[in-house]
């Protein structure tokens, strides 16, 4: 199972990562756990100082910009195996 954080304060650029990330989920078929991060200490302890970012796996893919759609497809097929 994929989890998945999207580390954010819920600005409109978070909410749309978030919505990518929920329809690469179903259209793929995936399992996973996606989670809104809003917590700025938190989204700090990643490292983090540039919103939207995301987080697969314990393990920061992006910050401060919203991923192509079939990047995150392939980030996303690639961490399920």
């Amino acid at each position: 199972m994929l989890d998945i954080k999207v580390l954010g304060t819920g600005c409109p650029n978070c909410l749309r990562l978030k919505a990518l990330c929920d329809e690469v989920v179903k259209e793929k078929n995936l399992q996973a756990n996606v989670q809104n991060v809003t917590n700025l200490d938190e989204i700090a302890e990643w490292g983090v100082f540039m919103t939207p970012a995301l987080v697969v796996n314990n393990r920061v893919l992006s910050m401060g910009k919203i991923p192509t759609k079939s990047t995150l497809i392939h980030w996303l097929e690639d961490a399920a195996k």
